[in-house]
């Protein structure tokens, strides 16, 4: 996959879009226990014009959450980091990862949706009952 427009018929061909704009695509990602993960694909570009992916899932409100805890996590983690976004006017907690274009096939993409669409999940449901492993 060298440019978004092939990401974008790969995920369309295997997912329901919810969003489906130039550089935005979203979907449900269908997980055990009958749970859904919200996944985002958007293309970015860097300051020498190199595209990239960024995956990214949301996960929970910023409210509450300690910096020093999101700082570990992302230090201790291999795939996947923590970053916000606003999600309805709200500053929320998303789960990202960004992978350049030339390293990335279908095979690949898939592996990244899984691993941080259930990772993400397994993050929103410990913010959501306030457990302190996260």
């Amino acid at each position: 996959m060298r440019h978004f427009e092939a990401v974008r018929s790969h995920v369309g061909s295997q997912y329901t879009l919810r969003q489906n704009d130039p550089y935005l695509i979203s979907f449900d990602l269908s997980l055990p226990l009958g749970r859904h993960q919200g996944i985002y694909l958007a293309e970015l570009e860097d300051e020498s014009g190199r595209r990239y992916l960024r995956l990214s899932t949301p996960i929970g409100p910023l409210a509450g959450t300690d910096p020093h805890r999101c700082l570990r996590f992302n230090w201790e983690q291999r795939t996947g980091f923590l970053a916000v976004a606003d999600l309805d006017g709200s500053p929320y907690l998303h789960l990202c990862e960004n992978r350049p274009y030339e390293f990335l096939d279908g095979g690949e993409l898939e592996r990244l949706i899984g691993e941080l669409g259930l990772l993400g999940d397994q993050l929103e449901q410990i913010i959501a009952s306030g457990g302190d492993s996260f």
